[in-house]
């Protein structure tokens, strides 16, 4: 099935950016440059696929839950999220009431 299709299927919109604009994936270009150089080169070489995707979700949860962002006052980043959703509550939204897709 055409990837696009899939999309539309799924109520997604693609998001690609325009050709020789580094700003439009800035973001996940940053965290990628990251992820290499903190695990890729300096952990690597991985014996099988399986030992790669633990050393993969053990570095997302580290990046998430453990790394002191200083830009943030010296806290893991999902600290400082769950902090402003704590003050900051989501309001009600008119299509609360939609049942949960989990």
């Amino acid at each position: 099935m055409r990837y696009t299709q899939r999309l539309a299927e799924a109520g997604a919109v693609a998001s690609v950016g325009c050709t020789g604009d580094s700003y439009d994936n800035a973001l996940a270009e940053a965290f990628n440059s990251l992820f290499k150089a903190e695990l890729v080169r300096n952990k690597g070489p991985w014996k099988s696929i399986d030992d790669l995707e633990i050393a993969v979700a053990e570095y997302i949860d580290w990046f998430n839950h453990r790394r002191l962002h200083g830009e943030i006052g010296l806290v893991p980043p999902a600290e400082h999220e769950g902090k402003y959703y704590r003050h900051n509550p989501a309001p009600a939204t008119v299509g609360a009431s939609v049942q949960s897709l989990h």
